[in-house]
């Protein structure tokens, strides 16, 4: 059987590694920019695509992370979020997605006093509206941020806790991981395994295998996000 385009768009798909924060549309970013008042690097659609498109463009996890600013920026509110979580349905739905795991820090889009509780029931709404259009089922996964404080991963871990089964289905630990190791967040780990959440936590992308040791060891991580340094493991 010969493998194309076609036939790799019919497959039925499970999407685990999917940032909410990563999967806008540049003309929602530029609408919701405008809707807002944010100012944007540019007004440009192709230029802001050439900006947050990485493509074959090599370069620190710290200076991927910057292109999220943006993104960011427009996500500051429940009506934000609600529509960025139902346009990723529908997008992910074009490409048979069945099932989809969306992961996000509610922390990072409080800057316009939205709560953390309202940022997961805007997300929910979102999810909830495209499943029933367009039939694809999902879940939520909160991140701590590592170079964010560890009593902030706590407080997201709470947040967990409280919407276990209420479309929130578990915990990561992203962002900057050089120089920010994962045993500093244990705390929010053990409430989460302690509450029977799975844990899936971001390491051995920018840092080696030590840092998936630390993950899998001193955090009890079910699932690691990326592991490529692990072919550095002796």
């Amino acid at each position: 059987m010969k493998i194309n385009a076609s036939l790799l768009q019919k497959l039925p798909k499970v999407e685990l590694h999917c940032h909410l924060d990563g999967s806008l549309r540049i003309p929602t970013i530029l609408d919701l920019a405008k809707q807002d008042k944010v100012t944007l690097p540019t007004s440009s659609s192709d230029k802001l695509s050439k900006l947050l498109v990485i493509g074959k463009t090599r370069g620190s996890l710290e200076d991927y992370i910057k292109r999220f600013d943006i993104t960011l920026s427009v996500m500051q509110t429940p009506e934000a979020l609600r529509r960025t979580a139902y346009e990723l349905i529908e997008d992910v739905a074009k490409e048979n997605v069945r099932y989809i795991e969306i992961r996000y820090s509610p922390i990072l889009h409080t800057e316009k006093e939205m709560t953390i509780g309202e940022s997961v029931e805007a997300v929910r709404r979102g999810l909830q509206r495209g499943q029933k259009d367009f039939g694809v089922k999902s879940g939520i996964i909160v991140c701590g941020i590592r170079n964010i404080s560890a009593a902030a991963s706590l407080k997201l871990a709470d947040l967990t806790v409280r919407y276990k089964n209420k479309g929130v289905v578990g915990f990561d630990l992203a962002g900057a991981e050089e120089n920010f190791p994962a045993k500093d967040h244990q705390e929010a780990f053990y409430m989460i395994l302690n509450n029977n959440i799975n844990a899936t936590i971001h390491a051995g992308e920018a840092y080696g295998p030590s840092s998936i040791h630390q993950a899998i060891h001193h955090c009890g991580a079910h699932r690691i996000g990326h592991g490529t340094r692990l072919k550095e493991n002796k």
